[in-house]
């Protein structure tokens, strides 16, 4: 493929992998995606109404909400109802070439279906790498009950840390658990496939909103474990930091950070406050975290007459972090995100492109994320299923094309 942008350039680092998703909505198919980007060949299997999120909108192309688009390019689409004993016999005989299994149903249902991982699976399928994403796993205390991203951001003190305290606990703007969960479970099966490289075996990973979201409690669980002290919401300054927080200029809100005292101290100088290095409440890091209302004071008499872009622009140059606080629309049309391919299009389909670069082997898109069921003759007779084999799975209800009204 030659025309569009951010496009795959290789077959890709896990061309030859292939991954049966049974995923739906935001945690395993952002993790499946990231596999996909990269050459694995996903097919996502859904089931008869479709993955809901196809339905999360406005807006919509073509009938389908943003939100799935978002994270289901470069895979297959079948759709199959596995509650009946011909849909589970499909994904068996898929399962003889598959690499890896993805699928996020509540705990107990693949066991429930004769599809668990330690009596079912791992016998006939020894190289399988199962990975299972839930809200909570299947044991403990809330083990086998539903999780959502916002529940969990609450659940796990991400709410809490987030805002500022005039607010009071704020769920973030992103997904951050659900797509964190994704994050990690790409990470764990990767590791999974280099130790199979040596055993020769699959294994089972349990992957949960709740610990994944848990995982990212830094630095806050760091500081409590430490002091003690319950972590509050700080708003937009570091807790262990100054300067580290959004200031006003003439033009824009920027942000600007130093990591240590030796930036602060060029900080100052470039902005012609060199004094303040050595004032005594800003010397060092803990003196500005104890006086940072006033280090805020003077930093924004000094940026208040100055261009907000242009002062980030020249701070960058030199070693200093700064940027301005762009809005989404303004982030997508830079510069930068076009030069590093993070905008990808192909055809009518628009996304972020993938962050991972890679020098010989780079991801990239492939395919436009599917239609519902786009794949479904196809990826049947790529499995051994006849014409007629295929017609009587969707005459007795197995197989579906399309979506219930």
């Amino acid at each position: 493929m030659t025309e569009g942008k951010g496009l795959a350039r290789s077959a890709g680092a896990l061309a030859g992998l292939k991954v049966v998703d049974l995923t739906r909505v935001l945690g395993g198919p952002y993790g499946t995606m990231i596999l996909s980007d990269h050459g694995a060949e996903v097919i996502k299997v859904e089931p008869p109404q479709g993955d809901e999120v196809r339905d999360w909108g406005p807006p919509f192309l073509d009938g389908t909400a943003s939100y799935f688009i978002g994270v289901n390019r470069n895979k297959r689409s079948i759709a199959l109802d596995i509650g009946k004993p011909e849909g589970r016999a499909v994904i068996l005989r898929m399962l003889r070439e598959a690499d890896i299994l993805v699928e996020n149903f509540k705990p107990g249902s693949m066991e429930k279906w004769g599809m668990g991982y330690e009596a079912d699976l791992a016998p006939r399928f020894p190289r399988l790498i199962h990975c299972r994403v839930s809200g909570f796993g299947a044991d403990g205390p809330l083990g086998g009950l539903p999780g959502y991203d916002a529940i969990v951001q609450a659940m796990t003190g991400l709410m809490s840390i987030n805002g500022d305290a005039d607010r009071g606990p704020t769920r973030l703007g992103c997904a951050i658990v659900d797509m964190g969960t994704g994050l990690y479970s790409a990470v764990a099966i990767l590791m999974a496939l280099h130790e199979r490289s040596n055993s020769g075996l699959g294994q089972f990973l349990d992957m949960t909103l709740h610990d994944c979201g848990m995982a990212l409690l830094h630095p806050q669980a760091a500081n409590y474990f430490l002091n003690g002290k319950r972590p509050v919401a700080t708003g937009n300054p570091h807790p262990n930091l100054a300067p580290y927080e959004k200031l006003r200029t003439a033009t824009c809100e920027i942000f600007v950070a130093s990591g240590n005292d030796g930036q602060f101290r060029k900080l100052c100088g470039a902005i012609g406050k060199p004094a303040l290095a050595d004032d005594p409440r800003f010397a060092r890091n803990g003196d500005r975290l104890t006086h940072r209302a006033a280090l805020r004071a003077e930093l924004e008499d000094a940026f208040l007459h100055e261009d907000g872009h242009a002062l980030c622009d020249r701070l960058l140059r030199m070693g200093l972090p700064a940027g301005p606080v762009l809005h989404v629309d303004e982030a997508l049309g830079s510069a930068h995100a076009a030069a590093r391919e993070m905008v990808t299009e192909l055809g009518d389909y628009r996304g972020l492109g993938t962050p991972i670069k890679m020098s010989r082997t780079p991801g990239g898109t492939r395919r436009k994320p599917p239609k519902f069921s786009e794949h479904s003759a196809e990826v049947l007779a790529e499995h051994g299923y006849s014409p007629a084999d295929i017609a009587k799975l969707e005459a007795d209800g197995v197989l579906h094309t399309r979506r219930p009204r």
